[in-house]
């Protein structure tokens, strides 16, 4: 079975994340990917200094995220046309990867996707789990963890769509307001209903 872990910015998705790999399975990371199919040497980046120019760039060369961050958070049409560059290099790369675990004899595989109903990626897996925290924790951690002002957290989290929202779209939920402790009970039942362990 494949599993489409999802959540949003600052909802505390990358510590389910590493709940589900310490039961064992294999997580598949969208986002470690995409940072790979921008790299020098792979299609996408070219593409991407081809429509953003080299002032996106660094000094080595490489794709300075934050100055690509800071043009598509607030512009819509570049978003889409980084999203139209990105999400297929991405989406290929998953794909491979998820398909090399199950050939490995793992009998389960979870995509780790943050944009998996905003991209409509659901056809890629069999099951979608969403983490979920309230707007007001979301931004306190937003704030909290990256040093954001509270406008530019704010806009962060405005670019993605509500988790609210997306609990409609969710098979299951699981919610990340108490501790660690109560997060890894959650994680732990969703997994036995599941039978997963």
């Amino acid at each position: 079975m494949i599993i489409g872990l999802t959540g949003g910015i600052a909802s505390g998705k990358s510590t389910v994340s590493n709940l589900l790999r310490s039961h064992g399975l294999p997580v598949v990371d969208a986002d470690i990917i995409a940072r790979q199919v921008v790299e020098q040497g792979h299609p996408a980046y070219e593409k991407i200094v081809e429509q953003f120019g080299e002032d996106i760039l660094d000094e080595a060369r490489n794709i300075d995220r934050k100055k690509l961050g800071s043009i598509v958070f607030t512009n819509e049409e570049k978003r889409m046309v980084l999203n139209g560059i990105v999400h297929p290099a991405v989406r290929m790369g998953m794909k491979n990867e998820a398909a090399a675990h199950l050939k490995d004899g793992h009998p389960h595989v979870v995509l780790d996707i943050p944009l998996l109903f905003e991209s409509e990626l659901t056809h890629m897996v069999d099951r979608t789990l969403l983490v979920f925290v309230d707007e007001e924790i979301q931004l306190r951690r937003l704030m909290d963890r990256d040093g954001f002002t509270e406008a530019e957290a704010k806009s962060r989290i405005a670019a993605q769509m509500p988790l609210k929202d997306k609990v409609q779209l969710a098979d299951a939920v699981i919610m990340n307001t108490g501790s660690l402790e109560e997060l890894k009970d959650k994680v732990e039942t969703q997994l036995r209903e599941w039978n997963m362990i």
